[in-house]
């Protein structure tokens, strides 16, 4: 059987979370690399793959998916020796998937809605009610991470993996205050100091120069 493929552009969040999955688990993955300033996720092509033209999107030999979060627990379903990563109980598994609806129903519509006005020129610096957004979701961590070192159970799971790389983009945008988010502070630092982390860092600075592209302004 061909190996796995997965279609990214790098420093994408999403795209980091599932290769944080795939190293987690010791699976090789073949990157292959899309480039959307030249329009490559819209050839005819790839959207027959994703109709969405998103990244990431994964071909297992001719098994396709295109949503990170599917992609991060059809790997560890497939590869993993046990389920630390994305328990088979049921009511930890649903710990684990209400911060995937978190990643998708907050911070990665948010960091989208930001790096879309950067691309699209309406704006060139953050406006009030971005930073309002942003300081919300904030404190929306800070509460749930309040007197625990994860943000699902009390273990490293895919949650951190997905929530952690959204944050990163945001911090980006607006560094988190240790002050005003101390457990979020603390949290953000744990995952980054992670040996298994430290395969993200070429990734990060690739995210950085994504930001950089677009034309995003690094907040102080």
């Amino acid at each position: 059987m061909a190996p796995i493929k997965l279609y990214k552009c790098d420093g994408s969040p999403p795209v980091r979370a599932v290769l944080l999955t795939a190293k987690a688990l010791g699976v090789h993955l073949v990157e292959c690399d899309i480039n959307f300033f030249k329009g490559e996720h819209k050839t005819p092509e790839y959207l027959a793959m994703n109709p969405l033209h998103t990244v990431p999107t994964m071909d297992d030999n001719g098994k396709i998916l295109c949503d990170s979060h599917a992609m991060m627990s059809y790997l560890v379903g497939k590869f993993a020796k046990d389920d630390s990563l994305y328990p088979k109980d049921l009511f930890q598994r649903a710990l684990v998937d209400q911060k995937f609806a978190f990643d998708l129903g907050v911070l990665f519509p948010l960091l989208k809605r930001i790096n879309f006005a950067y691309i699209s020129k309406e704006v060139t610096s953050l406006t009030p009610k971005m930073r309002e957004d942003v300081g919300e979701a904030y404190d929306f961590l800070e509460k749930m991470l309040k007197g625990k070192e994860w943000i699902a159970l009390d273990h490293v799971t895919l949650a951190d993996f997905c929530c952690y790389t959204s944050l990163t983009c945001l911090v980006y945008h607006v560094p988190i205050d240790p002050v005003a988010y101390p457990c979020l502070k603390r949290w953000f630092d744990r995952c980054r100091h992670l040996p298994l982390f430290a395969s993200d860092a070429h990734q990060f600075e690739k995210l950085k120069d994504l930001m950089k592209a677009i034309g995003a302004c690094k907040g102080a």
